[in-house]
């Protein structure tokens, strides 16, 4: 029995080595990208990497509207959230070829375990045996699967349900660009100058079924979405690293679109501006403008690294449509955030953020506006905890809109591992 235990330990101890092409869940994550030719592995036989996510937390939020709906918002007090959990495996299958999979084993949506998507990643195509193919793929990514899209820059920078540890903040964008997709995405990367190319199905899930049509509006076809990037991304010098992208994601149409609606775990603010605290109501603080059939939308990301002080900015503007209307709206959202990391191995921080959103809803200008200033410790690489300090308020919103008037404010405390 003994020698068993002790053959089992070290698989899984051989196994979870040597998986370098896929982002590390740990601190060594932070500030990371595209991924990185220079950070492959030389293959040696099939590899199994077992990772996870957990965040728990501890908010004392208040909030408050000035709405006439029926249903005001819900009363909430000072308490633990439900812990939020994530599994990870990642698979070495050649060389130059990875697999990824990532599971939610629990979140504010679903308290069944359910997977979040997979991709296989070529690095190398040796299965070929093209000497014209593996000069290509010395500076070409191609990731292929159900997965995360990468429009922006901002969705690395995020909490991903039980996956706080890139994040300095609580919370992401009061407009959150985050979904999966079914498709393709090619990566080019060259002395720092980078380009993106992805098409996708346009809808977070498979689907066959057709759409309705609706006069004006949707023309009841799923049309395949586009998504491009183009960057610089350099280390200039020891201290200092620069790197500036734009970024586009544009479709004809969807049967359901969900770019700014694609996180199905939920925000870390529980319970805000919301009038119930059941699983099915999970993005409390942040606003879909509800561009569910056309949409185009660019970003605009930069980053500034300079020793231990860190600038994050996005600026974004969209246009799109929900299926029955007959016109387009637009919604725009600016944010900018300065962290600074001191300490041993910069394991200590201090942050600020301002987040803005306007929009067209319902025929009103609305806006949103989020102050957040955050405080952290890394305790070890894998071990992480923050305070945050937010406000956010609501400005615009009809009477009957639970948002009329609405603003909420207070502390959240998270400790979070990641590996």
């Amino acid at each position: 029995m003994k020698k068993t235990l002790t053959s089992l330990l070290a698989f899984i101890l051989f196994t979870t080595m040597g998986i370098a092409q896929i982002r590390p869940y740990d601190k060594s994550g932070l500030n990371k990208f595209e991924p990185k030719k220079e950070e492959l592995v030389s293959y040696e036989k099939f590899k199994l990497k077992f990772g996870g996510s957990f965040t728990q937390s501890f908010q004392t939020l208040d909030h408050s509207n000035t709405s006439t709906a029926t249903t005001n918002i819900v009363a909430i007090v000072p308490g633990f959230n439900t812990a939020n959990a994530n599994l990870y495996l990642d698979a070495y299958l050649a060389d130059g070829v990875t697999l990824n999979m990532t599971l939610y084993l629990s979140s504010r949506h679903h308290n069944e375990t359910w997977v979040k998507g997979g991709y296989l990643q070529f690095d190398k195509i040796p299965f070929l045996n093209s000497g014209l193919i593996d000069k290509i793929m010395e500076f070409t990514t191609i990731k292929v699967g159900h997965m995360e899209i990468n429009y922006g820059d901002a969705h690395f920078r995020r909490s991903d349900n039980g996956n706080s540890i890139y994040n300095p903040f609580i919370e992401n964008y009061i407009m959150d660009a985050f979904t999966t997709e079914i498709g393709a995405e090619f990566n080019f990367e060259h002395k720092g100058f980078l380009a993106v190319v992805g098409v996708t199905n346009g809808k977070i899930k498979g689907d066959i079924a057709k759409g309705v049509i609706y006069t004006g509006g949707s023309d009841g076809k799923s049309h395949p979405a586009f998504i491009g990037k183009i960057g610089f991304d350099k280390q200039i010098n020891e201290k200092v690293r620069l790197r500036v992208t734009g970024s586009g994601y544009y479709t004809a149409g969807s049967i359901s679109n969900t770019l700014y609606g694609g996180d199905r775990a939920g925000s870390h603010y529980f319970g805000v501006m919301d009038n119930s605290l059941a699983t099915t109501v999970f993005t409390s603080g942040r606003f879909n403008p509800g561009f569910t059939d056309k949409i185009g939308s660019v970003m605009g990301n930069a980053f500034l690294k300079v020793g231990g002080f860190e600038w994050f900015t996005t600026l974004e503007g969209a246009k799109g449509r929900s299926k029955t209307e007959t016109i387009e709206r637009k919604a725009n959202q600016f944010a900018t955030d300065i962290v600074y990391r001191f300490g041993k191995s910069e394991n200590f921080w201090l942050g600020g953020r301002y987040n803005s959103v306007s929009s067209v809803l319902s025929g009103n200008d609305v806006d949103i506006n989020r102050v957040a200033v955050s405080g952290g410790w890394f305790l070890t690489k894998n071990i992480m905890t923050k305070l945050e300090y937010v406000s956010q308020k609501y400005k615009g919103f009809p009477a009957s809109d639970l948002r009329n008037g609405g603003k909420f404010n207070g502390f959240v405390l998270e400790a979070v591992i990641g590996f």
